[in-house]
């Protein structure tokens, strides 16, 4: 009888376990103090506040926010690349751009990577992407998995999987209930597609236009590659100076992550009954990246603006008094952003003025 091993499954453990030797220093570089040793452990370990008086948070009601998303087709792009070092940014973005939405402090974040074989140079530059994002979100790399499936993926091919938690004062927790007539809807720039709306783009790049990845749109000045791959923002850094600038004040009423469903869907989220977010078209600078794409497949507007985040990536919705002063924050942070619409009475959700 034939001896079978698990090599000859598809899954090499020798070539898994120097995989795995090159990522405990991706994820260490992401530490703070609270991140407790555990070495060889099964899980994580994050205390919820410093130990050093200079740093100590203080928590009085602290609440977990728990956030998961993954980066979707977007994939499909860094393997025709072959450039697999962003995407692990989107991962980070997506999940802490939406945590940040209740006005949270990401604390952690957990990956998981399947792959149809083992590969350490793949595995080490998407977890290098992951890390970074991490370090740009200020929250931990606390731990990942790694699942090697050769009968589910095709070779070469491996999707992501991420979890965010963060932590925030149940008194300070944003969810929409504060916003009232006159409030300004403050649109933050994004930087470009993000990580949404994957399919149509390829399928209008690739399909429609058949164009190639490595070719260049003279109207953008990069490759398609290029301008397909540019990572998700991440709102976290900013986000926090508002919000621990105006921490006795309540100037920060609403917070929607701009994601699959565009501005009228994501703001509906977390408009209160009685009210209305009455957003006013053209009042932004759309990216050339959005009128490109739409040129190319002959998206009709409303496809677009219900698939897209057409250039706001993030909006708060905040006192009108402070408007000019928190833009102003955002700029510091090299992020543009406009007036967009303002809160009225009316049936709840987000329309078109």
């Amino acid at each position: 009888m034939t001896k079978v091993t698990y090599k000859d499954a598809g899954v090499d453990l020798e070539v898994y376990r120097e995989s795995m030797s090159r990522i405990p220093r991706l994820a260490t570089r992401t530490f703070s103090p609270r991140v407790l040793d555990l070495a060889g452990g099964f899980a994580g370990l994050f205390q919820l506040d410093f130990e050093s008086p200079l740093f100590r948070r203080e928590y009085q009601d602290p609440v977990l926010v728990a956030c998961t998303d993954g980066v979707g087709t977007k994939l499909k792009v860094a393997n025709a690349c072959g450039e697999h070092r962003t995407v692990g940014i989107d991962l980070v973005a997506m999940c802490v751009n939406d945590a940040i939405c209740c006005g949270a402090e990401p604390l952690f974040f957990l990956d998981y990577v399947a792959m149809s074989h083992d590969d350490p140079d793949l595995l080490e530059q998407v977890v290098e992407g992951i890390s970074n994002g991490c370090r740009e979100a200020d929250c931990a790399l606390l731990g990942g998995e790694t699942a090697i499936m050769p009968d589910l993926y095709s070779r070469g091919e491996y999707d992501l999987a991420g979890f965010c938690v963060g932590v925030v004062e149940r008194r300070s927790v944003i969810d929409g209930s504060a916003i009232v007539p006159g409030d300004c809807v403050l649109g933050v720039a994004s930087s470009g597609i993000h990580s949404n709306g994957y399919s149509l783009v390829r399928k209008v790049v690739f399909e429609t236009a058949g164009l190639d990845i490595g070719e260049r749109v003279e109207a953008l000045e990069q490759s398609v590659g290029d301008i397909l791959l540019q990572p998700t923002r991440i709102y976290a850094r900013p986000v926090r100076q508002v919000l621990n600038h105006y921490r006795v004040k309540n100037v920060v009423h609403g917070v929607a992550h701009i994601t699959g469903g565009g501005l009228l869907e994501n703001l509906e989220r977390i408009v209160p009954a009685g009210l209305q977010l009455q957003l006013q078209p053209g009042s932004w600078d759309v990216p050339p990246v959005f009128p490109w794409l739409q040129q190319l497949g002959e998206i009709p507007d409303d496809e677009m603006n219900r698939v897209f985040n057409m250039g706001l990536g993030l909006v708060v919705i905040v006192s009108p008094y402070y408007t000019k002063s928190i833009q102003q924050m955002l700029q510091e942070f090299g992020l543009a952003s406009w007036v967009i619409g303002e809160a009225i009475e009316g049936e709840a959700g987000a329309v078109w003025k």
